[in-house]
């Protein structure tokens, strides 16, 4: 099992990036989470199977069709075994 945190940059607010993740990380069996920033990026923690991981990481680098992805960065993390995949709240209550 491995963990990567993904920060997406771009036109990716209010474009169904965190409800699109949501349902691809559950179809690729990856869990983890999703969030809007206030910076107007987004936040997304995959944690899984490594072919499966990398599934994701890269469907984040391109996001939904209306979302419009210019960088995204990767960090490895060490797991924390999370279950299911959840859409958090953006930090600060935004």
């Amino acid at each position: 099992m491995i963990r990567r945190r993904v920060v997406v940059s771009g036109d990716v607010q209010g474009v169904f990036f965190r409800d699109t993740c949501r349902r691809k990380a559950d179809e690729h069996g990856v869990t983890g989470w999703v969030r809007n920033l206030p910076d107007g990026t987004v936040e997304a923690v995959f944690e899984g199977e490594p072919e499966r991981v990398q599934e994701m990481v890269d469907w984040a680098r391109e996001g939904p069709p209306m979302a419009t992805v210019n960088t995204a960065s990767v960090q490895e993390e060490e797991p924390e075994e999370l279950t299911g995949f959840d859409i958090r709240p953006t930090p600060g209550g935004f």
